[in-house]
């Protein structure tokens, strides 16, 4: 069985290809939908990550997934501060999920109440996505709707405890490594993480469906 980090990798490759040629994403990317849609977004966001960081307290302690929890990758603060600027100040008092987000969510949830190395699926799959495809997401924002270069609007992109994002995800994938975990397990934590990135398509798919291209 080849290094668990591989592993995962090569599970979620196809499905990251998936995801990122969504209609949603490539037409946000693309310049297409207006700044409304990618606020959207970034509301949807919120409800993921405050879904996994919830539990990253008590986390910490957990032998398997406690490695994983890391300050410095932290977002709600900083998608407070792109929703104010997005949105208003008043932006709490519009926040909706969508149905498939509450599902996302309270699966995040779960695994991390019950199943902590189902959790670390989760984990990745958001993460290292967004210390890489994120970027590219985050510079596309700032040409298209001219936010400030990592400022406000794009914030959730820019992680400034994280000075070298290469060294950083090679750590990660060290920690991956070392999860103590038979291969039964592994498997399972693979799986989930499948499922990370169909809870993450169908996503951009109810998106998609809420701001269609006008033919």
């Amino acid at each position: 069985m080849g290094s668990f980090s591989t592993l995962i990798r090569t599970a979620s490759h196809e499905q990251h290809v998936e995801a990122e040629t969504s209609t949603f994403m490539s037409d946000l990317l693309g310049g297409r939908l207006g700044v409304d849609a990618y606020a959207r977004y970034t509301e949807q966001l919120f409800f993921v990550y405050e879904a996994l960081e919830a539990g990253a307290e008590r986390l910490a302690a957990d032998p398997v997934a406690g490695p994983f929890i890391r300050p410095e990758l932290f977002r709600p603060a900083a998608l407070e501060r792109d929703l104010a600027h997005l949105r208003g100040t008043s932006w709490r008092s519009g926040l909706s999920a969508l149905p498939t987000t509450e599902a996302y969510a309270a699966r995040v949830r779960e695994c991390a109440e019950q199943w902590p190395a189902g959790y670390i699926a989760h984990h990745c799959t958001r993460y290292l996505g967004d210390l890489s495809g994120g970027q590219i997401i985050r510079g596309k924002a700032e040409k298209t709707w001219g936010f400030t270069k990592k400022g406000d609007g794009v914030r959730f992109y820019v992680f400034e405890a994280i000075t070298n994002p290469a060294a950083f995800k090679r750590n990660y994938r060290e920690l991956l490594d070392a999860v103590h975990a038979d291969d039964l397990e592994k498997q399972r934590v693979v799986t989930e993480c499948k499922r990370a990135f169909a809870l993450n398509t169908a996503l951009f798919h109810a998106l998609g469906e809420e701001f269609p291209l006008s033919a």
